[in-house]
């Protein structure tokens, strides 16, 4: 019998991923608001990118998109915040684990698994350390295009293509099975 988060259960469970190219914050925020429309509580979002990537941005998006109270920033310091819906929906869980540890113990000792049901719980720097919280996640990944170039025609600044992102949109378990992910890149 397979373990719950072997690789090779975490292959069986995961569906098709869906990339898209975003150029630039504004498009990554509204990335964001679309994505939201797909969630509904209980859903965890695990982001992961490099410092800088976008995941504060899509997160900004997401809190839009859901109608919640508060401005979205960066957790990093308090390490989780709570943005209670503005419009009856889901709350927005918003957590960043990068300064701790690897260990399930101290993402255990958040309670994140108590607000869970009744929110949407987006976890920033994520990897290894949520994957327990629900066998139904979207996960994110966020890549920085290096030396992008210009397309043919344009006539940008070479600062404009740092901009640019190809960001990964994968769902494991059921509740991912049946969502068509395709349709934020519209």
């Amino acid at each position: 019998m397979e373990a719950p988060h072997s690789p090779a259960a975490e292959s069986a469970a995961r569906l098709a991923a869906v990339r898209l190219a975003v150029e630039s914050p504004e498009e990554m925020q509204e990335l964001g608001r679309r994505l939201a429309k797909l969630l509904r509580p209980g859903d965890l979002v695990m982001l992961t990118g490099e410092l800088g990537a976008g995941k504060t941005t899509l997160t900004r998006g997401l809190g839009e998109g859901l109608g919640v109270r508060g401005a979205v920033t960066s957790p990093t310091f308090v390490i989780a915040r709570v943005h209670p819906s503005l419009t009856g929906g889901p709350a927005l869980v918003h957590v960043d684990a990068y300064r701790l540890g690897g260990g399930l113990d101290e993402m255990e000792d958040l309670d994140l698994d108590v607000s869970l049901p009744e929110s949407v719980m987006v976890v920033e720097w994520g990897d290894g350390k949520v994957e327990d919280l629900s066998d139904d996640r979207l996960h994110v990944l966020i890549h920085r295009v290096v030396g992008a170039a210009p397309s043919p025609g344009e006539t940008a600044g070479p600062a404009e293509y740092d901009d640019r992102r190809e960001v990964t949109l994968t769902g494991f378990g059921a509740r991912w099975a049946t969502v068509d992910l395709t349709s934020v890149g519209a």
